[in-house]
């Protein structure tokens, strides 16, 4: 058996008999509460005309699109004719029903299994439909909460105000008084989804096992999806979501979660809060209420990266719809029936592929897509780094601020699609939640980016997140061939400092902690290169200058000496004093709390050692310069007996001369 997203499912659709199985009826299939393709294998294999009929009525909706793409190919016009082969696909699934509309806006994140061309058109997929009579719409809710409308509501509206594939929506008002939203499953819902998932079940085990070209688990797609669409039809599950969502969101500045009532919540009948709002592709609405709709879509996307990368529970289908600005100015998020889940692994995974990415390691980027389960461990990368090279290269040309991510993603489904990836679920949720809030923020502000606005976080997690993965990924980001890149470093705390809960003292604790310890040591050795050159470079400056003063003070060369040459920082240290500058800038900066830290550092054998390695470091090149710069110099000297201008110098006329150390370095 698979498990997939807690839900148990049989890996056959047709398993041994099952006397219990044999004598499910329809009232019963209504009530199945989870997707298990052993009772609904049990249930339709006993009614054949049922699915032969819709089998064919399937069949001849798609015939003349089948022998549309057959004549494509006979004619070499595929790639011509495939705009228009992608719309009529669309309004294909459109007619067919609430399933064949759930698949498509899956398949719209698909690049494994869709052509580009065919995604693009997918993604405009829409599940509004005609609504249901409001007397079947009333006795479901008698029936659910166990009284008529009349007696439950104190208000609710004459038709439905928004209907859409699974259900439709009423306004409405408790008793109480509090204004609400009453969402009522549509009829047969469970009995129509059940079949197409069955007959779609049985067409992808055929391909899987028929067409070379498919390499992804159809099987197991299916199974991920009915999953998730009868969570969809299980309304407690979706008042569960919500109540979840808000407890790690809820908190975000500016968020706002409406309130299950469970009192009138059953499995086919939904009440919540009701939430006036504008969508917020409505611009001009937004504006003349005098609200900042660019304010609101960065507040989504700091959500969207809480949701996907820090507790990996996340909203799957955050369309305009479902995100409203409400009149005081918070983003109000609707409908958490599809909900899905990164785990922490995978969390980490699309992190360090993010590392891998900005430092041009391609090789790393293709081993990360084996770790994230997109190729099988025994996939042969060596076409694949190229091909990733070629995708990344000219995006990563232009700055963070221009990125798209969507054009980004168009690029890499075209290489998923040629080589042999296998896109996770989850992933592919992420790509359609990500694409789409991008397309919201562009219709608000064309310029907007998310990749822009989401660096601050990605650059505060590497920073602040004590995990060992994100440890080692700082440490790829920071150091190369056993060099220290600065400016990763200055723009990793230029954009983290822009994060709204960026902690810089925590940041200041870590790194400190982090420096003295094992991991530390290579960074600790590195530093006190750096500070033994500073040390040395301003002792050598200070014995220049004062040699100069002494100079010109008592006329020892009867003449006025040339000053030496200012004293310049070396780069490394100007970056540091660069550091140190955007540390004090940085919003929350208390050198204060740093005290406490001290005493215990120096505690530490590290520390010890650190400070040891610097005075030894120091000792080691003042002997070196002393034997270069004093006894090697001596020789040459005595061997010519001249100065180095030319004039004559006898050994007793050198040996009355005040000896000073030479000023060049």
């Amino acid at each position: 058996m698979n498990q997939t997203s807690g839900i148990v499912v049989e890996s056959e659709l047709h398993p041994e008999p099952n006397p219990h199985l044999k004598s499910v009826h329809v009232e019963e299939l209504e009530e199945v509460p989870r997707y298990d393709p052993a009772v609904i294998a049990a249930y339709y294999r006993h009614r054949p005309w049922q699915v032969w009929g819709r089998l064919s009525s399937i069949f001849w909706t798609f015939a003349t699109f089948v022998v549309s793409l057959w004549w494509d190919r006979q004619t070499g016009q595929i790639e011509q004719n495939q705009p228009k082969r992608a719309v009529k696909l669309r309004q294909i699934l459109t007619r067919l029903g609430p399933a064949y509309i759930k698949i498509g806006q899956a398949l719209s994140t698909r690049p494994d299994l869709v052509p580009p061309t065919y995604l693009e058109e997918l993604t405009l997929l829409q599940d509004q439909l005609p609504p249901f009579p409001n007397e079947v719409a009333f006795r479901f809710i008698e029936e659910e909460l166990g009284d008529r409308p009349d007696q439950i509501y104190a208000e609710l509206s004459d038709k439905p105000v928004a209907a859409a594939s699974l259900g439709q929506v009423y306004k409405g008002k408790l008793k109480s008084g509090e204004t609400v939203a009453v969402k009522v499953q549509r009829p047969g819902l469970a009995q129509q989804i059940t079949l197409d998932l069955y007959i779609l079940r049985g067409l992808a085990s055929w391909a899987a096992n028929n067409l070379k070209r498919v390499r992804s688990d159809l099987v197991g797609i299916m199974d991920e999806f009915g999953a998730r669409i009868f969570e969809e039809m299980d309304y407690t599950q979706e008042g569960r979501n919500a109540e979840r969502f808000a407890q790690l969101y809820g908190h975000v500045t500016d968020v706002y979660v409406p309130r299950i009532y469970w009192q009138y919540t059953q499995r086919r009948v939904l009440t919540m809060e009701w939430i006036t709002g504008t969508k917020l592709t409505q611009t001009q609405e937004i504006r003349a209420q005098g609200i900042d709709a660019g304010y609101l879509v960065e507040v989504g996307v700091q959500c969207s990266l809480l949701q996907l990368l820090e507790h990996g529970f996340f909203h799957a289908d955050p369309h305009p719809g479902n995100l409203l600005a409400t009149p005081d100015g918070k983003l109000a998020y609707l409908d958490f029936g599809m909900m899905s889940e990164v785990k922490p692994y995978q969390r980490y995974g699309l992190i360090e592929a993010v590392v891998h990415l900005v430092n041009r390691d391609f090789e790393g980027l293709a081993n990360d897509y084996v770790n994230l389960e997109f190729l099988t461990p025994d996939t042969d990368l060596t076409p694949i780094v190229p091909a990733l090279a070629g995708v990344f290269n000219n995006a990563l040309g232009a700055s963070v601020a221009e990125l798209n991510f969507k054009s980004i993603t168009d690029q890499l489904s075209r290489v998923m699609y040629e080589f042999p990836f296998r896109v996770p679920a989850y992933y592919a949720l992420i790509i359609r939640s990500l694409v789409t809030l991008e397309g919201i923020a562009i219709n608000v502000d064309p310029n907007f980016k998310v990749l822009s606005k989401a660096y601050p976080y990605v650059a505060k997690r590497l920073l602040t997140d004590p995990s060992p993965q994100l440890r080692n990924s700082l440490r790829d980001l920071l150091f190369k061939d056993g060099s220290f890149r600065w400016n990763r470093l200055e723009n990793l705390l230029r954009n983290a400092k822009e994060s709204q809960d960026y902690d810089i003292n925590q940041v200041l604790n870590q790194t400190i902690e982090f420096l003295f310890s094992e991991r530390g040591e290579f960074i600790r050795i590195f530093l006190a290169d750096e500070i033994i050159r500073g040390i040395d470079d301003f002792g050598r400056s200070t014995i220049d200058q004062v040699t100069y003063n002494l100079q010109n003070l008592f006329r020892w060369n009867g003449q006025q000496s040339s000053p030496p040459p200012p004293a310049q920082p070396s780069e490394n240290l100007e970056r540091i004093l660069r550091i140190l500058n955007l540390l004090r800038e940085t919003p929350g900066f208390d050198p204060v709390q740093l005290v406490p830290i001290v005493p215990r550092l120096l505690a530490k054998p590290e520390a010890q050692q650190l400070g040891q390695q610097i005075v030894g470091g120091l000792a080691q090149r003042t002997a070196a310069r002393l034997i270069r710069e004093v006894l090697l110099q001596e020789q040459p000297n005595q061997q010519n007996g001249h100065r180095a201008n030319g004039s004559s110098i006898t050994q007793s006329q050198k040996s009355s001369q005040p000896s000073l150390p030479a000023a060049s370095r």
